[in-house]
């Protein structure tokens, strides 16, 4: 796999390194932190570094033109966040139907601080039968990588109180821009 070089080099240039492994052939993986651009670059080196093909859910504007080849390539499955699609469910079902498949979400959707996560993280992998990785990027320490994996037991607010614990100490790029995690759902 050529890319698992390249990430490596990516993250040793940056004097970053990895943590975790890939227990699992199919799950959901938690981005968080969410504050940057960079964040992009750092979670592609590092699932490549780990040796994970990731597919990621990104803002339909991105898959425009010659930029969406590349995106797509990259793993991005487009999202219309304008509307609702039944993401959830269609998400749930690709996993379903995959050997092996990675799914990379952002909870927080945006860059921007939020008061809650979506919550459709914990529920494509209650849908689809799968753990959740606890996904970082830790910039304050420079590492990222998988923290561990939690199976979603349909008591949202006890594994919101585990992933809590987990993300209490990483750092995004800009940790003004963090969210806590928290779910709308957990009210």
């Amino acid at each position: 796999m050529i890319s698992r070089p390249i990430g490596r080099a990516w993250l040793r240039f940056f004097g970053w390194r990895t943590q975790g492994s890939i227990d699992h052939p199919k799950f959901v993986l938690i981005a968080a932190p969410h504050t940057s651009n960079w964040d992009f670059p750092f979670m592609v080196a590092v699932s490549w570094s780990l040796g994970m093909e990731v597919h990621w859910l990104g803002k339909h504007t991105l898959f425009k033109g010659l930029s969406g080849r590349f995106f797509r390539a990259l793993g991005g499955i487009p999202v219309d966040r304008r509307s609702r699609h039944n993401l959830v469910d269609q998400v749930a079902e690709q996993i379903t139907a995959a050997e092996r498949i990675i799914v990379a979400v952002p909870p927080e959707g945006t860059r921007g601080k939020v008061d809650a996560w979506k919550s459709g993280f914990y529920h494509i992998a209650v849908r689809a039968g799968v753990p959740i990785a606890l996904g970082f990027l830790d910039f304050e320490r420079r590492v990222g990588g998988v923290g561990g994996y939690i199976w979603p037991s349909g008591d949202v607010r006890k594994d919101m109180d585990e992933i809590r614990a987990f993300y209490a100490d990483i750092r995004g790029k800009h940790p003004e821009l963090e969210s806590p995690p928290r779910l709308r759902d957990e009210d």
